[in-house]
């Protein structure tokens, strides 16, 4: 059997519908199996799993999650891919093909009414939009066990960058804050059909039951960390006396830092999520008085 994922199958199924690539939907198809097989192994899918993937494109992953999972559900924005996905995939009782877009997707819905007791997500994001998928279903309701998705490799070193690096920022302490996160393959452009422009990477994430930190206060920990890479090369306390509206004067603040034991200069680049916390726990003990 030739599997959907090869150069040669899947520029005959692009020629036999005719199919014209859309690049507003940043569609690149896996011919790669090699990187598939670590993608399987690295999501750690059996039997018991409802697998949630998003961007099927032509199935070339979907035919191998399909022999994986107990139910695969393939979430594909584009209507114009549904019949061909339809076709190749109607002697899978298995699979179900969603044409929704997942950012407007109720996920905890959908595994609320297949009484899952496991679902994971796989899938090959469009580049244009990966931040807002990644943060919408870390941030939802839903009980997603990981995430194993292959991004653009600069988005996946800003998720595991560390603190003081050019790539640490928002992502890198929004993601920690929800999950664990494991490099499981780099991948060359060439592994795709048409070629991005770019390298990519398959990144794991793990959701975390609890955060690794405590905040009084969660909307507050964020609105310090979004401000502090708003005007990165500033100073954080000038970043939060300038762009948040905390009801704390200069003096106020430096008295905050020096009792986190943090020099007044200090960049936001240059913590960590604790730390974040500790400025978080601080600020909101001050506001409270």
């Amino acid at each position: 059997m030739e599997y959907i994922s090869t150069h040669s199958k899947t520029l005959e199924i692009i020629r036999a519908h005719n199919f014209k690539v859309k690049k507003g939907y940043g569609q690149n198809f896996l011919i790669d199996q090699h990187v598939i097989n670590k993608i399987i192994t690295g999501a750690n899918i059996d039997e018991h799993d409802l697998v949630i993937e998003i961007g099927p494109g032509l199935g070339g992953l979907t035919e191998r999650l399909a022999k994986e999972a107990k139910h695969l559900i393939a979430i594909e924005i584009d209507k114009s891919l549904i019949p061909i996905l339809e076709e190749s995939f109607c002697e899978y009782p298995n699979v179900e093909i969603l044409n929704q877009d997942i950012l407007k997707t109720d996920i905890a819905e959908i595994i609320t009414a297949n009484r899952a007791k496991r679902t994971k997500v796989v899938a090959n994001l469009p580049y244009y939009i990966t931040t807002p998928i990644i943060m919408s279903i870390l941030e939802g309701n839903a009980p997603i066990e990981s995430m194993t998705i292959m991004i653009q490799k600069e988005v996946g070193q800003r998720i595991k960058a560390a603190a003081g690096t050019k790539d640490y920022g928002a992502l890198t302490l929004g993601v920690a804050y929800r999950a664990n996160a494991e490099i499981i393959a780099n991948v060359p452009r060439n592994s795709f059909v048409p070629r991005p422009n770019v390298d990519s990477i398959v990144l794991r994430l793990d959701r975390l039951k609890t955060p690794p930190v405590k905040v009084k206060c969660e909307n507050l920990l964020f609105k310090i960390i979004r401000a502090a890479f708003e005007q990165r090369r500033k100073t954080l306390l000038n970043c939060l006396f300038n762009l948040l509206d905390l009801g704390l004067s200069k003096d106020e603040l430096a008295i905050i830092f020096d009792g986190c034991g943090l020099d007044a200069n200090v960049r936001g680049e240059d913590l960590t999520l604790e730390r974040f916390a500790d400025i978080t726990n601080a600020v909101k003990e001050r506001i409270n008085r």
